[in-house]
């Protein structure tokens, strides 16, 4: 049996104006919008819609607007009858997956990222934490030198395993710069820094987890109504207090991307469907298993035409 996994992404793929159009002709998109506003108390929509970049760009801006511009285009999908049989999402992505999951309310899922990326962005002061992806080398390698690194005394992990050939590191600048050296010397073809504002998904997050923990025990979490993967183990889960734990983990662990479409493949996903803005997953998914259908809901037009895609498949 033919199966459909729901994928939504992480930071990296906003844009100034995302959803906005959508927004604009359709009422329960432009609905979520609204309650983003209502809940948070401020209006996060001109951030999104209207800009700086610099201000949506800032984590605690960019957490809820990926949230809201990926749940709008939930909800116009949704209006087409395709189900997922599992969810997903990188990272932030994973708290688009339990709004469609029905474990979070997309109001508290909104509160929760935008205090997740307030707590992520003052966990380490400006400059002193970094990230860079490591392309061409194997895990098990990379696993070593951040290991020997960290032994040394400079704090650096794998945080995100995206594909086969492309790992990102983090933890304190130091540690980054020497990992990405010794990655380089180990026979990485690259190592490039990325633009963060802090060293997410790694051991000098656990400050941030401790303070999210309280956010989450305030929120009302359900069991999930369509199994969810789970970022730090590539697992499906669906009670609520397993979620709640793994949330946590999530800040400071390695997010298995990677692992998580193997694991919805073992389980007969051949269909993934990315939900939100850009095509990052797309791509990543297509470099884990070719033999997958990808495809991309990131505005009104590709909602209907993926939806006719795969209703003539039928």
């Amino acid at each position: 049996m033919s199966k459909i996994a729901f994928v939504f992404p992480g930071q990296g793929s906003q844009t100034v104006g995302m959803g906005k159009d959508l927004a604009a002709n359709f009422e329960p998109a432009k609905e979520i919008f609204q309650k983003a506003d209502e809940r948070l108390g401020f209006s996060l929509s001109s951030v999104i819609f209207e800009g700086p970049k610099e201000e949506l760009t800032l984590t605690k801006n960019t957490q809820p607007a990926l949230l809201s511009a990926s749940t709008a285009l939930l909800e116009h999908f949704k209006q087409h009858g395709i189900k997922a049989d599992f969810v997903a999402g990188h990272s932030l992505g994973e708290y688009s997956a339990l709004v469609a999951a029905n474990v979070l309310s997309f109001e508290d899922a909104v509160y929760a990222v935008r205090k997740r990326g307030e707590y992520m962005q003052e966990a380490v002061p400006e400059g002193q934490g970094a990230m860079a992806a490591v392309l061409g080398l194997e895990r098990s390698k990379l696993t070593e030198v951040t290991n020997a690194v960290s032994n040394e005394g400079n704090s650096v992990q794998l945080a995100n395993l995206n594909c086969p050939g492309q790992i990102v590191i983090s933890g304190t600048v130091k540690g980054v710069e020497l990992a990405s050296e010794q990655a380089k010397a180990a026979g990485a073809k690259r190592a490039i820094p990325l633009e963060v504002s802090g060293p997410f998904h790694s051991e000098l997050m656990k400050p941030a987890a401790d303070k999210f923990s309280a956010v989450l025990d305030e929120l009302s979490m359900n069991d999930a109504e369509i199994p969810v993967i789970a970022n730090v183990t590539a697992t499906p889960v669906s009670d609520s207090s397993d979620i709640k734990n793994k949330l946590i983990e999530q800040l400071y662990s390695s997010v298995l991307w990677e692992d998580s479409v193997q694991k919805m493949i073992e389980l007969g996903v051949d269909t993934f469907i990315e939900i939100g803005p850009g095509k990052v997953l797309a791509g990543l998914v297509k470099k884990i298993d070719r033999n997958v259908r990808i495809y991309s809901v990131y505005d009104e037009e590709t909602s209907n035409s993926v939806a006719a895609a795969l209703k003539g498949d039928e």
